[in-house]
């Protein structure tokens, strides 16, 4: 967020969010004809400019109470969002769409570490040649994301207490703890006890000229109220738009699993645009902190939530992932912390990450 001017919030960031009000009343009252394209497109057009301005906002607010609330607010204000659009898809399934929520963190973050980060390597490398970022800070991210990922996503294929990839309820409480916990003391470290291992490296001369103007009083607390206009509009155009989504993703010919794709690009996007502008500004490790931030976010508080919502529901979540996505997963994680941990990225390490993501692409539309 460094060199933004918020001397204002942008027309968008406002019309959104209160169209789509209008839109979440009209559509509850019955005000809607049923089953019309145009309308279709336009409720989706409205539900990705709210996620939008929704992440603007909670930067804005972020960015007034200073660390470590920026980062939390964020974090918290993008896992509402996820937890909502996979909600909403969940209580419109007949199931209870028990892989819902496997599907849409396994898809962010294998966008992030393969789509995302080959990006900004290919972009940023292309421009400056060779980037420099910190392995101190990157190894904490890696350490956390791959110890996350492990027990969410691939050891539950192994427990035996239940049958298929699922745990038993103690199982899951447990993960759900363990997800918070390392959430919390990754908070801790990144923005009190060790925040140079997360700030820019020293040769990166760009970084070192960056100036940022906090937002005033009235830009605040106006992004803190469109904020709670964003998120809810969100959910609740979630909950329009799930019966449709499904529709399209079987008109398509596409697995159910695609959803979760579908759903992290949505979240991911704001992000992920902040990220590859960092990557062309020669700030390396202000690009890696927004993308492996959001993939870390994305699946320690996302699982507990939706743990939590599956014991009112009755669902039993299969969190396991088949065997290809345990290779294309372990090999992304691998493929990582050998582009990272050095210290230095090029052109070539990014080309292997989007190779990765292509292979990610296919093998979700065609498991």
């Amino acid at each position: 967020m460094a060199g933004q001017n918020h001397a204002g919030n942008p027309w968008w960031t406002i019309a959104f969010p209160l169209f789509s009000a209008v839109l979440v009343i009209a559509y509850f009252a019955g005000l809607l004809p049923a089953d019309q394209p145009l309308l279709l497109a336009f409720e989706t057009l409205l539900l990705c400019g709210t996620i939008f301005a929704s992440v603007h906002h909670a930067e804005v607010v972020g960015s007034r109470v200073g660390e470590p609330f920026g980062s939390i607010i964020l974090a918290i204000s993008v896992t509402i969002i996820e937890a909502g659009l996979i909600a909403a898809l969940m209580l419109a399934a007949d199931n209870g769409g028990p892989t819902i929520a496997r599907d849409t963190v396994y898809s962010a973050v294998m966008l992030v570490l393969t789509g995302l980060l080959g990006i900004c390597l290919v972009l940023g490398g292309h421009k400056h040649f060779e980037q420099t970022i910190k392995v101190s800070g990157t190894s904490s991210y890696l350490a956390v994301l791959g110890t996350l990922v492990t027990i969410a996503l691939i050891l539950p294929n192994f427990t035996t207490s239940t049958l298929g990839p699922t745990y038993s309820a103690v199982q899951l409480a447990a993960v759900a703890f363990i997800s918070l916990l390392l959430y919390a003391a990754f908070l801790f470290i990144q923005t009190v006890r060790h925040r140079d291992y997360f700030l820019a490296a020293a040769d990166d001369s760009d970084a070192a000229n960056e100036t940022f103007e906090p937002p005033s009083r009235k830009v605040a607390g106006t992004s803190l109220l469109f904020l709670l206009i964003s998120l809810t509009g969100v959910v609740l155009q979630a909950k329009m738009l799930a019966p449709d989504l499904d529709d399209l993703i079987d008109y398509a010919g596409l697995p159910h699993e695609f959803t979760g794709v579908v759903i992290a690009c949505l979240v991911l996007a704001p992000e992920s645009i902040a990220a590859v502008r960092a990557s062309l500004a020669n700030r390396p490790q202000t690009s890696l902190n927004l993308a492996l931030g959001s993939a870390l976010a994305s699946i320690a508080l996302t699982i507990p939530v939706i743990a939590l919502l599956a014991g009112f529901t009755n669902v039993q979540l299969a969190l396991g992932v088949p065997p290809a996505k345990i290779v294309l997963l372990g090999l992304a994680l691998f493929v990582s912390a050998i582009t990272l941990l050095p210290g230095r990225t090029n052109v070539l390490q990014g080309v292997v990450h989007l190779g990765l993501f292509i292979m990610f692409i296919v093998v979700a539309a065609i498991p």
